[in-house]
């Protein structure tokens, strides 16, 4: 039943939602405008010499909507360090880039991600989002679609593993050796075990320990990965106290999600170099 509606949301709804001359149109427009992006260098806060290093939080999806390849395209566009993506997998083991485990209102269509094909998944439309209009004919992309974005860009693709899977783990190493990115790929996921299995693949791919709250123990499960490994921490979890304490363990972290130019002055002034952010741009 789920399949017949989305294929006539596909074939019926969708044009209607997008047509210019439909009475939707207009409040596509309106409820989809794009976010004006906020300067840190314009407000102090960073320099050329000793700059603050962004990470384009589901892309700059200021701009075009999240996890989209426009709103990928746009973070290089705007010189981002990096931009982070979600990955599921799909029915038929494809891995995607999409933020929950089921497809929800940013999208005119409806189903869980591991029961639907690859194929099904590329008729659905993005119904909400930044100029969400302008990319009409754009789909969820695939993890080797996001990763062509990077290739031959001094932008950084992020992968953060949205699952608990082991098994398939290897076909994301494979993916970023095929482009020559494992100097330049980061991932990143909650999941111990899997950053390990990740470093046994390729140990050149610098991994991203993703926590709530940086504690001594969570530094020292870090440390024991190896050198090529960060966290990736709540700026809202997180005391001065917190990040302190990593400044002085000498490990690299990145915080996430930080949006107003008072917050980065402050972790600025306190040493952090690197922040994800949903507006901010340097």
């Amino acid at each position: 039943m789920l399949s017949i509606i989305n294929k006539i949301i596909t074939l019926i709804l969708v044009p209607i939602y997008f047509c210019t001359i439909s009475p939707t149109y207009p409040f596509v427009v309106l409820f989809n405008q794009p976010k004006e992006l906020v300067s840190l260098s314009e407000n102090g806060v960073g320099s050329a010499e000793d700059p603050v290093y962004l990470t384009a939080h589901r892309g700059l999806h200021a701009l075009a909507p999240e996890n989209s390849l426009p709103s990928f395209e746009e973070a290089v566009n705007n010189g981002y360090y990096s931009a982070e993506c979600d990955i599921q997998l799909t029915k038929d083991n494809k891995w995607v880039v999409i933020h929950n485990a089921e497809v929800d209102g940013r999208f005119c269509q409806y189903g869980k991600i591991n029961e639907l094909t690859l194929e099904e998944l590329k008729t659905f439309s993005y119904m909400s989002g930044a100029n969400v209009w302008k990319y009409k004919d754009s789909r969820i992309p695939t993890l080797e679609e996001y990763l062509d974005v990077f290739v031959g860009t001094e932008t950084r693709p992020q992968i953060e593993i949205g699952i608990e899977n082991y098994d398939l783990l290897y076909t994301i190493v494979d993916a970023i050796n095929e482009r020559g990115l494992a100097d330049q790929a980061i991932v990143l996921t909650y999941n111990l075990k899997q950053l390990s299995m990740i470093h046994e693949l390729n140990p050149d791919i610098e991994l991203w320990y993703l926590v709530d709250e940086m504690t001594p123990e969570i530094i020292a499960e870090a440390k024991a990965l190896g050198d090529n490994v960060w966290l990736s921490a709540s700026y809202e979890k997180n005391t001065e106290e917190n990040i302190k304490l990593c400044i002085s363990e000498g490990i690299n972290f990145s915080l996430f999600t930080v949006n107003s130019v008072e917050e980065a002055k402050k972790l600025y002034d306190m040493g952090v170099r690197y922040i994800e952010t949903d507006i901010l741009c340097n």
